[in-house]
């Protein structure tokens, strides 16, 4: 992403601030980071945050370093590292802003979001933090439309996934046969039928009158 990288160029710059140990490393590792040899700087860099873990310029510049031969993630480790080892408010600003860059360039948009948040609640006046922030803010809302729709998609297809399996399930079942006979007729076939079964009980009852009227044997 060109667009943050032009913004950030302006703003990678090398501290001149040293604990008495790692003086000399952090002086050479600025020497070499102006020259552009960003490789033989982070070995400098690496050593003096070997010699002094919490040292916050060793940690930004180490960072710097890193991000300028595209190791991303460990650009924002150590910018990490630097936020978290200092209270000046200029060096822990700028990590917030490098390690927001950091992220953007990993595609960790919600994390850059929060970095430049960050960076400028400690100065609201830093201009491409809030240019970048407002990008940001952008690119996730469009993110989350886009997400919606696929969604919202994905629950239509379903629904009509249903709707098919269903109407394909009855097309499935048996029509039961329709009765081609008339209101008349099924009247009269009721009729017969009941008809029927009244002589039915009728021959049952004179079968049984029958029985009861004959004599018992004499055995």
């Amino acid at each position: 992403m060109k667009k943050y990288f032009s913004i950030i160029t302006m703003f990678f710059f090398c501290v001149n601030v040293f604990a008495q140990n790692e003086n000399a490393l952090i002086r050479s590792g600025n020497k070499l980071y102006k020259q552009k040899k960003f490789d033989k700087s982070q070995e400098e860099y690496k050593k003096a945050t070997e010699k002094a873990p919490d040292n916050a310029v060793a940690n930004y510049n180490l960072g710097n370093s890193q991000f300028r031969n595209n190791n991303f993630e460990e650009a924002a480790k150590s910018y990490e590292n630097s936020i978290a080892h200092t209270d000046e408010k200029l060096t822990k600003e700028k990590g917030l802003y490098n390690k927001g860059v950091a992220d953007i360039k990993q595609k960790k948009l919600e994390e850059s979001i929060r970095s430049w948040k960050d960076a400028l609640k400690l100065d609201p006046t830093d201009r491409e933090a809030r240019e970048n922030l407002q990008k940001a803010l952008e690119e996730l809302k469009q993110k989350q439309q886009q997400q919606q729709k696929k969604d919202d998609k994905k629950d239509q297809d379903k629904k009509q996934n249903q709707q098919q399996n269903q109407k394909n399930q009855q097309q499935e079942q048996p029509k039961q046969p329709e009765s081609r006979l008339t209101k008349k007729q099924v009247e009269q076939l009721l009729k017969a039928l009941q008809q029927k079964e009244n002589e039915a009980q009728q021959k049952m009852n004179q079968n049984k009158v029958k029985s009861l009227a004959q004599p018992d044997k004499d055995w």
